[in-house]
């Protein structure tokens, strides 16, 4: 062997002729059985090929490539093996010159049906398997990086290799779920199929360049279909995650296009398949936080939305055709609302890995999706279509929710804008209390920027609100903007909100939430005097009950008064109104204990019918505390003005008020609550005579419509010169017109420069030309 290397060295040219040569005795001794020859052969060309690195070494691969070929073919386990071992040795050696000829077609397939072996004997079958693993490895690591060699990256040959690697991740994954004690293995155990699988396809995919990611993915995405591997979910995120740590961080974007391509295309798949998709989505999502979702970030939650619409439409229909109820595939409720969930849980992973303005950006998209009752966004009708408007608000509303927890924004004035909370607040007025109920707690997931939620999750009348430990932060400038933009829309929908029957516990918490995180994060004087006046508003709307609201609801917003009252009395620290709402609750509490949270916000809630007749001492008084607060520099006026809401022409479109109802309420309320009123003309009462001239208009109409007709009859019908004769009078009386019009204006008015005073004193005008005129330097451009 010494003597063989040594003549190679020397005589490089001879090569060839080595390897064909050596390359015949293998063929021969192969078919003859005689593997000691083999072993002997194939060690002596493992020899030459390590030991010669020169140009002409091109030649000697031809044989090396073709014997080892030859090994594979055979049945042998051994031999396949011996061949493998060799083509990994070559695979590992740096060629100087490339070869425009060589292919490795045959290597791919072989190595990847050697990646399957169904071999009986355990040992021998693993074995296979490897030897099939590192020969991928090898043609991986000869061609990813050298663009002359045959493309790797062709799907012909992904479609071979990353189901192959797949397949033994899989499998050793389900025997070792079988195993009792994995941590008994020994070293020599610890090499498995699984693992150097894992470890090629992390090699293979870290070597991907941008145009080849989707032809490495697809094929892991056809393998979890045809297997089925989307349902138990754990290997298709294992997958993923294995994908995502080891592609280049600026390709991210383009597995999750393909992600969500590939949850388009099975669309109408069942509905834990779609929800595999999207877990595994949600985890990549992740992963890839470093801000790469792509270009392409309101695409990503338009196709999450438009499978979300699509499920709500099975589940309602029955089918997988919306065009026909009750199709052949039977669709299990329970599994579509699972898959609801899963695509909420992945639009909030999504939001989570985006900067602030993205975030934004992604909740107007949002809410511009939910069907709202209004003049530009028509609903469904009829019954179904009732229903899958609900499911629809409430799933969009839910995702909403998702992206907007956590959400920080310095300035909420570009953070949400008009057309965001217009459209959010008019979900206040809908009949569905689930619906309202989402709507109140976004707002406070908006408003809450220094985590103090969950400390007012319980409404009571704490004694000593230092022990809540709150985050205070005097309120900026930008927030002051926000409020005397929005502060007025805001109260008002809080105040209807209060008002539903169909209020439960969970809505004056949310309420009282609302109402305490406002006057934390957004509050300046102004805001806290408006909110106390609103709460004294809803004790009012208790106390009179024009709504004829049940006994529970009565007794919460009495509660819900006490509780925030008690609140704001100590953050706004004046001693004479902490001690009017302590003396109020205190005789609350003795007399009346059904008024205050303890009593009505428990499991079993104490009420009262007297709520009719209620002393005056259980009662905030707003003079009291216009009083009290005046007296530390509050705007006194102001709060002993109760509050009234102002209505718009949302309400019209409210289902609960009909248009009569709501024009009614708007005159009275503008009649009651406007500056302008004294300026303001009175409205004409309507009477018998205003009824009769409004009939009369119609005889005035049709004497105007023959007017106009007989006018025209005069131009098609008279002679030429009676009509010449009548519009030219017409047209002279213009002209005089005119000139008057024009004298007026062209007149100068009097000036130093045009003004001569005569001998007798009486100034007399003379008009100077303009080019003549001196004007200041100031006024000459």
């Amino acid at each position: 062997m010494e003597k063989l290397t040594f003549y190679a060295l020397s005589a490089p040219e001879k090569l060839d002729r080595i390897g064909s040569y050596l390359s015949e005795k293998l063929i021969r001794d192969v078919s003859r059985h005689r593997y000691g020859y083999v072993c002997i052969a194939m060690e002596a060309l493992d020899q030459l090929l390590m030991a010669c690195h020169c140009q002409s070494i091109n030649l000697f691969v031809e044989s090396f490539l073709k014997m080892v070929a030859k090994l594979l073919e055979s049945e042998k386990p051994d031999l396949q093996i011996l061949g493998t071992n060799s083509f990994v040795k070559f695979a590992n050696i740096e060629e100087d010159t490339p070869s425009y000829h060589r292919s490795y077609d045959f290597f791919v397939s072989r190595f990847s049906e050697m990646c399957h072996s169904s071999h009986d004997d355990l040992d021998i079958r693993t074995k296979i398997r490897m030897s099939g693993i590192k020969g991928l490895q090898g043609v991986v690591r000869k061609t990813v990086n050298d663009e002359l060699q045959a493309n790797i990256w062709d799907p012909q040959h992904m479609d071979k290799i990353v189901p192959s690697l797949l397949y033994n991740l899989q499998h050793t994954e389900e025997a070792e779920s079988r195993s009792p004690s994995p941590l008994q293995t020994t070293e020599k155990e610890k090499e498995n199929p699984a693992e150097l699988s894992e470890r090629c396809l992390r090699e293979l995919l870290g070597r991907a360049a941008y145009g080849n990611i989707k032809n490495a993915i697809k094929p892991v995405m056809i393998h979890l279909d045809n297997h089925s591997l989307w349902e138990p979910k754990t290997f298709a995120v294992r997958c993923f995650k294995i994908i995502m740590y080891s592609i280049q961080p600026q390709y991210s974007h383009l597995v999750i296009q393909q992600l969500l391509g590939h949850l388009d295309a099975n669309s109408k798949s069942a509905a834990s398949v779609r929800a595999g998709i999207v877990e595994v989505l949600s985890e990549a999502a992740v992963i890839a936080a470093s801000g790469s979702v792509g270009p392409t970030v309101l695409e990503v939650f338009n196709t999450l939305l438009r499978q979300l619409r699509l499920s709500i439409d099975y589940a309602l229909t029955g089918s997988y055709d919306c065009a026909i109820i009750g199709g052949t595939k039977i669709i299990k409720e329970h599994e579509e609302r699972m898959f609801q969930e899963a695509v909420i849980k992945t639009t909030g992973s999504f939001a989570s890995t985006l900067p602030t303005y993205q975030r934004s950006e992604v909740m107007l998209f949002i809410m511009s999706k939910v069907p709202l009752p209004s003049l530009h966004h028509p609903l469904d009708t009829g019954r179904a279509g009732e229903n899958r408007n609900r499911l629809t608000q409430i799933m969009l509303l839910k995702s909403l929710l998702q992206v907007s927890t956590g959400f920080q924004c310095s300035n909420m004035l570009t953070a949400l804008p008009s057309s965001f909370l217009d459209r959010l607040l008019s979900a206040t007025l809908m009949e569905d209390a689930e619906i309202r109920l989402f709507v109140l707690q976004i707002l406070i997931s908006f408003i809450d920027r220094h985590g103090n939620k969950h400390k007012f999750q319980t409404i009571s009348t704490i004694s000593d609100i230092s022990i809540l430990k709150l985050k205070v932060d005097k309120c900026s400038r930008q927030d002051t903007v926000f409020m005397k933009k929005h502060s007025q829309q805001l109260y008002r929908h809080m105040y209807l909100s209060c008002k539903e029957e169909s209020n439960n516990r969970a809505h004056y918490e949310a309420l009282y939430s609302l109402l305490a995180l406002t006057s934390i994060e957004l509050a300046n004087e102004e805001v806290v005097v408006d909110l106390i006046r609103l709460v004294l508003a809803m004790q009012e709307v208790a106390l009179v009950n024009e709504d004829n609201l049940p006994l529970y609801n009565r007794c919460a917003l009495y509660a819900l008064g006490a509780a925030y009252l008690n609140l704001i009395s100590q953050l706004t620290t004046v001693p004479a109104f902490c001690q009017h709402i302590h003396e109020v609750i205190e005789m609350r509490q003795k007399e009346a204990p059904y008024l205050l949270p303890e009593g009505v916000f428990a499991e079993k809630p104490r009420l009262s019918r007297n709520l009719d007749r209620l002393g005056p001492e259980i009662l905030f008084r707003q003079s009291k505390i216009s009083e009290v607060l005046g007296g530390s520099g509050y705007n006194s006026d102001k709060l002993s003005t109760p509050y009234v809401p102002q209505l718009t022409d949302e309400d019209r479109l409210s289902k609960r008020k009909s248009i009569g109802e709501t024009i009614s309420l708007q005159v009275e309320v503008e009649s009651r609550n406007s500056p302008e009123k004294e300026e303001r003309a009175p409205a004409e009462e309507i009477t018998y005579e205003t009824l009769k001239k409004a009939i009369d208009s119609v005889a005035v109409e049709e004497q105007e419509r023959e007017r106009r007709r007989q006018v025209v009859e005069k131009f098609q019908k008279a002679p030429f010169e009676e009509i010449a004769a009548h519009c030219g009078a017409r047209a002279t009386l213009l002209q005089s017109k005119l000139n008057q019009i024009f004298e007026i204006t062209i007149r100068p008015p009097p000036s130093p420069s045009g003004t001569i005073t005569a001998a007798y004193g009486q100034p007399q005008s003379h008009s100077i030309p303009v080019y003549e005129m001196k004007f200041p330097d100031l006024c000459v451009y």
